[in-house]
């Protein structure tokens, strides 16, 4: 069972008990999700091991790098289960609140729940064997972006990653999903060796610049979880994503 099917990447954000927002994942459900994958037959890989596009392999991913997810790399250890995290380089400089204009009421209304990483944080998952990919410099919308701000978002990010952890940051994932054929070049010629997208066009082969991602949010409990990393369910909902446009307003999920 576990040799067939195709790999499986969650993509979470916040993990919070008390944070009632989309974004944010309880800590146990979280963990219970995700040991219901090793049990279906899912086998927990590294990033790199997703990109051969066969197998039922695991990888957990958590974009914006959100402090709260502190508590969360310690359950997914104990699990086995490898796992990344995207960071925006600009704002590990201070650790502030992802004050992006689509969270500003959040931000607001709740400043520690969007507290991210600063560069001791993200060492400090470096030191436990966790993957630091980048989340460009500032969260922008990408496509919106002009040819010269598009790579100075996407590869000094990468550079300044680089450098404050010491090690190659080889991945990236787009801030709010959104990528385009210009954006996936510049993903390409800034040196990233692969980029997640979310959802992302799960081809065969996989698309090295639009690995797809699954996105678990606070409403998905047990049943709705298992639904969408179904294969049946997915292939589905990829069907429907290629027939129809996603609703104005809809670009705060995926951040």
């Amino acid at each position: 069972m576990a040799s067939r099917g195709r790999p499986l990447v969650l993509c979470y954000h916040a993990v919070s008990e008390t944070w009632a927002d989309p974004l944010a994942v309880r800590p146990a459900v979280l963990e219970r999700q995700v040991r219901t994958l090793i049990w279906r037959g899912y086998r927990p890989v590294r990033a790199a091991e997703t990109l051969s596009g066969h197998g039922r392999l695991l990888h957990v991913t958590f974009d914006d790098a959100y402090r709260s997810i502190m508590g969360a790399i310690p359950r997914l250890d104990q699990l086995g289960v490898p796992s990344t995290v995207f960071a925006c380089a600009s704002y590990a400089d201070d650790g502030r609140p992802l004050d992006v204009p689509e969270l500003l009421t959040e931000v607001e209304a709740n400043p520690e729940e969007l507290a991210t990483m600063d560069w001791d944080h993200l060492r400090g998952l470096v030191e436990r064997q966790v993957e630091i990919g980048s989340h460009t410099l500032t969260h922008p919308h990408l496509t919106e972006l002009s040819d010269s701000e598009l790579n100075e978002e996407l590869r000094t990010s990468r550079e300044r990653l680089e450098d404050k952890l010491g090690r190659p940051c080889r991945f990236l994932a787009y801030p709010y999903g959104e990528h385009d054929a210009r954006v996936r070049a510049a993903a390409r010629l800034a040196g990233y060796e692969a980029a997640f997208a979310l959802p992302g066009r799960e081809g065969d082969p996989i698309d090295l610049y639009e690995v797809p991602r699954v996105g678990i949010w606070r409403k998905d409990g047990d049943f709705r979880a298992t639904l969408k990393t179904t294969a049946a369910v997915r292939r589905l909902a990829r069907s429907l994503r290629r027939n129809s446009r996603p609703p104005r307003g809809s670009r705060r999920h995926g951040s």
